[in-house]
């Protein structure tokens, strides 16, 4: 109850004409001031006008006035400074050292009130009755949401790319690499792809790029995705454990323990097996994938760089235990789909963009991956189907990320205060339950 009272205050919903402090003196709120999250007084810095006189100072946000004894303010100095004491009940009253009443205000809160944000984060990640409320918010509020849940869903992702730079000492082509490997995981081996390129440097692939074998073995072995001859028997994978002892052995390369490979339920295309083909495909010869990217300014451009021909073993296969229907042109079935790589491309063109953007001070680029994400076509998964379904527009990539962001950052976390759907319901809510006055 008291987190929404700082809500309430914080967002000043309870103002409305008639305000008072309940010794009858009235009450206008200037500034609600700036909300602390340490030790001290709920908000710094407030302006209120108690009757003729106007006070700056700090305010402080009880359920019951009598707290202020239980949370032992009384003998706190920092609390010394409060100018008002925002209580839901007022069951006493609070002096400073000094023998002077701090002035109280009841704020207007019914039980409904509760009731409603409740409701609204206990099922903000399943049914979310806040959508609909959203689709009767004016257009451009809910556009102009949108516009901002996009911008720091990409403004993250930048920040990832540039704390992957410092770590590794601003090499942008490693960087590059890395953040390709996670893309190829599409969420569900995100984690597990990641981890496989950092236990891989790509200066050590680089000193054998011009062997693809090599590159695979690497790879693979790593992965601990190479079969036992009896699972998968061939020229090719016995060729292909016997260079990976051989690298490892040289490089002191050590597997990865557990990875995390997710295959069960998993589409035979989306096996990892056909990604680290393609991702050994596009370290084959030399990995100069930044410099690329950096070139970028359409998605059909961006969309090609992650269409390597496959070598002829992958071109038809899901695994190394599961082959896929022969093609009869394997350049018209490309390694990944059009909307695979596009979904690399929100994921790694758009994000390594903006952070060299940033880096290089360079608006254009940063521009360009905002533009690459509104000409790209929207996802389409179980996340931006909610919003979908509800009503809601996903034109773009640009849109579908905004909505993404919106679930897990707001409705997953139950951020519903701090999101401006779940703003606008509380606030109509409040509007219908709160009392026109709670004061004596």
């Amino acid at each position: 109850m008291e987190r929404i009272m700082h809500y309430i205050w914080q967002h000043r919903l309870f103002v409305r004409p008639g305000l008072a402090t309940v010794s009858g003196q009235r009450l206008s709120v200037i500034d609600p001031g700036t909300a602390n999250n340490d030790s001290g007084p709920d908000f710094f810095n407030a302006k209120v006008k108690i009757g003729p006189q106007t006070w700056a100072g700090n305010v402080e946000i009880h359920i019951r006035a009598s707290d202020w004894f239980r949370h032992n303010h009384h003998t706190d100095s920092a609390y010394d400074s409060v100018v008002l004491h925002v209580v839901g009940i007022d069951d006493s009253r609070i002096q400073r050292p000094d023998g002077s009443e701090i002035p109280q205000f009841v704020m207007p809160y019914t039980p409904e009130i509760e009731m409603s944000y409740r409701r609204l984060a206990s099922e903000a990640g399943g049914q979310m009755p806040c959508l609909a409320h959203a689709i009767q918010m004016p257009p451009i509020a809910i556009q102009s949401w949108i516009d901002a849940l996009a911008y720091e869903r990409l403004y993250d992702k930048s920040a990832r790319m540039l704390n992957l730079l410092k770590r590794y000492n601003g090499d942008w082509e490693t960087v590059a690499y890395i953040a390709t490997a996670r893309a190829l995981g599409f969420g569900i081996n995100a984690e597990p792809f990641e981890r496989l390129a950092t236990s891989l440097p790509l200066s050590i692939i680089r000193k054998h790029a011009d062997s693809l074998l090599s590159v695979e073995a690497m790879l693979f072995g790593q992965a601990g995705l190479l079969p036992d001859e009896t699972a998968a028997p061939g020229h090719y994978t016995a060729a292909l454990k016997n260079e990976y002892a051989h690298m490892a052995n040289k490089f002191r390369l050590t597997p990865l323990q557990s990875p995390g490979w997710k295959m069960a339920r998993t589409r035979p295309g989306n096996f990892p097996h056909r990604r680290i083909a393609l991702l050994a495909s596009m370290l084959h010869g030399g990995f100069s994938l930044m410099s690329k990217i950096t070139a970028v300014r359409t998605p059909e451009q961006a969309s090609a760089l992650f269409q390597p021909a496959l070598s002829a073993y992958w071109q038809n296969r899901f695994s190394f235990t599961q082959t896929k229907p022969q093609q009869q042109n394997a350049s018209e079935h490309p390694a990944m789909s059009r909307q695979s790589t596009d979904i690399v491309v929100i994921n790694t063109v758009a994000p390594l963009l903006h952070a060299w953007g940033t880096v290089t001070s360079c608006c254009q680029a940063q521009e360009t991956a905002v533009e690459l994400l509104q000409q790209i076509k929207p996802e389409n998964n179980s996340l931006t189907r909610r919003f979908t379904d509800a009503g809601i527009k996903c034109p773009d990539a640009f849109t579908s990320q905004a909505l993404i962001q919106l679930f897990r950052c707001y409705c997953e976390t139950r951020k519903c205060l701090y999101c401006r759907i779940g703003h606008s319901h509380m606030r109509s809510e409040l509007r219908q339950h709160a009392p026109q006055t709670n004061n004596r």
